[in-house]
C-alpha cells in the first residue's frame, strides 16, 4: 500500500508512540496530536488520509471534535474513534456523526491494521473538501436561510434564488442536492429548447441549476416550463437564479408570465456577505483550508486583527471578492501568520479609485421632471464627469463625446457649464 498521512490524536503519550511506531513500520507518514486544539491545527494545515481519534481527552472529547469537523465541512477523511471505556451507545453515536469505525483499547495489532486498511480504502471514495453552506458559520441569517431552503424544498421541486452576482446562490443550490446525486450547472441554454426531458434524465434524482434565468430566450423559457412540469416524474429538482428582484422581473417583462408565476411562488432571497459579517472569520478560515488542500498553497493562519479587518471591510463583489482577497493573502504574505498589515496591503489593491467609484454612483437625475429637463440633467452630469477626469481638455472631451468643438462649446454654454482654463 502507498504511504498515507495518518493523524493520531490521543492524550496518552504511550498510546501515541505505540501507534506511531506501528504505522511508521507500515510505511505511513504519521502526525501526532496530544489534544483537540493541536488536532484542529493539524487538520487545517493538511487534510490527513485518516484520523485515529481518542474519545476521552482533557480539553475536548473526541465526539465533540468529530461533530465540529462535520458541521464545518472538514470531515472529508475517514475517522476511527478509539476508547478504553467505549460503550455500544458511544460507538453508535460516533458512527451516526460520521466516524468510519470504533476501536476499543487495548487495540490488538491485527485489528488495528485491518481497520486502518479498510478506512484508507473507504477514504478514496469520499468527496474532497469543497465550499458549502456549512462553511458559512453559525449566524442567525445563515441558519434561517438553511431552514427556509429546507422548508420550501419539502413542498416544491422548483426554486428561484435571488441574490448578488458573485454571491452564495450556487452554494444554496448545492445545499438542496442530496449527497451522491447528479448535479448539472447548465451553461448551454439551447438544450432547454431542444431536449428538456433529456436534461431531466441526466439529473434524475439530482439538481439542474440555471445561473441566470433571465438570459433564456422565449423558446428556452418554454422548454424550462416543460421541464418544471415533468421534474417530479424524474425525481429532479430545478433551481433557477437571478440577480433581479421579483418587482423588476414583473415590471420589465423579463420572463414569460406562466414561468414567472411558478418561479415567484418558490422564490427566496439570498443575503449578501455584508449582511452576515459575523460569519466572515469562519468563512476565511474555510477558504484558506480549501486552498491548502486543493491548490498546493502553503498553510498560513490569520491573526485576530486580520480577521477583524476582513470582517469590517465592504464586500461589493460578495463571496467571490472575499475569496480572491484570501487567495492573494495566502500567496503573497511572507510570514506564516497573516496580520492586519497584510490585509490592509491587499485590500488597498482592491479599493476603487474615486474615478471608478464615480462610474458606479447613482445618476443625480430627478425622473419626475419633464423629459427635456431630465435630459439636460443627464448631459450636464455627463460633461462635468468627463471634464473632471480629463482636466478640462476640450479636444479630448470633443473626441469622447463625438461632438465637433463648435457644437461642444455651444452645448456647454446651453447647459450652464463654465469652461475653466
Amino acid at each position: 500500500m502507498a504511504s498515507r498521512s495518518i493523524l493520531v490524536v490521543d492524550d496518552e503519550i504511550g498510546i501515541r508512540e505505540l501507534l506511531s511506531d506501528i504505522l511508521l513500520d507500515e510505511g505511513h507518514h504519521v502526525r501526532l496530536a496530544e489534544n483537540a486544539h493541536i488536532a484542529r491545527e493539524e487538520r487545517l494545515k493538511q487534510r490527513p488520509d485518516l484520523v485515529l481519534l481518542d474519545i476521552w481527552m482533557p480539553d475536548c472529547d473526541g465526539i465533540s471534535l468529530l461533530k465540529e469537523w462535520g458541521n464545518s465541512g472538514l470531515l472529508t477523511m475517514p475517522v476511527v474513534m478509539m476508547s478504553g471505556h467505549g460503550t455500544i451507545d458511544t460507538a453508535v453515536e460516533a458512527t451516526r456523526i460520521g466516524a468510519f469505525d470504533f476501536l476499543e483499547k487495548p487495540i490488538a495489532l491485527q485489528k488495528l491494521l485491518k481497520t486502518v486498511t479498510a478506512a484508507l480504502k473507504h477514504g478514496e471514495t469520499l468527496p474532497h473538501t469543497e465550499m458549502n453552506l456549512a462553511s458559512f458559520g453559525k449566524s442567525l441569517v445563515i441558519n434561517e436561510l438553511k431552514q427556509r431552503l429546507e422548508q420550501v424544498s419539502r413542498s416544491k421541486n422548483t426554486i428561484l434564488l435571488v441574490g448578488k452576482k458573485g454571491g452564495s446562490v450556487e452554494l444554496c443550490a448545492q445545499f438542496l442536492r442530496a449527497p451522491g446525486t447528479p448535479w448539472l450547472a447548465l451553461n448551454e441554454y439551447e438544450k432547454l429548447a431542444t431536449s428538456p426531458l433529456d436534461l431531466l434524465e441526466q439529473v434524475r434524482d439530482g439538481v439542474l441549476f440555471i445561473e441566470e434565468v433571465t438570459q433564456l430566450n422565449k423558446t428556452e423559457q418554454k422548454g424550462l416550463n416543460l421541464a418544471i412540469a415533468k421534474a417530479e416524474k424524474y425525481g429532479a429538482r430545478i433551481v433557477c437564479a437571478t440577480t433581479f428582484g421579483i418587482p423588476q422581473l414583473i415590471e420589465n417583462g423579463m420572463l414569460e408570465q406562466t414561468l414567472l408565476q411558478v418561479l415567484a411562488s418558490g422564490a427566496l432571497r439570498v443575503p449578501s456577505l455584508n449582511e452576515h459579517r459575523e460569519d466572515i472569520p469562519d468563512l476565511v478560515n474555510a477558504m484558506a483550508t480549501l486552498m491548502v488542500e486543493t491548490q498546493n498553497v502553503d498553510y498560513k493562519t490569520f491573526d485576530i486583527a486580520a480577521l477583524n479587518a476582513l470582517r469590517n471591510a465592504e464586500w461589493h463583489g460578495d463571496i467571490s471578492e472575499l475569496e480572491t482577497v484570501v487567495h492573494n493573502l495566502m500567496l503573497s504574505t511572507l510570514g506564516e501568520v497573516i496580520t492586519l498589515e497584510d490585509v490592509q496591503r491587499v485590500l488597498e489593491q482592491f479599493k476603487q479609485s474615486p474615478e471608478q467609484s464615480a462610474l458606479h454612483a447613482p445618476l443625480p437625475i430627478d425622473l419626475t421632471r419633464s423629459l427635456r429637463e431630465a435630459r439636460d440633467d443627464f448631459e450636464r452630469f455627463y460633461f462635468q464627469h468627463h471634464m473632471k477626469l480629463i482636466n478640462n481638455n476640450m479636444s479630448k472631451l470633443a473626441e469622447i463625446s463625438g461632438l465637433e468643438r463648435t457644437h461642444l462649446y455651444r452645448k456647454l454654454k446651453q447647459l450652464g457649464i463654465k469652461i475653466k482654463g
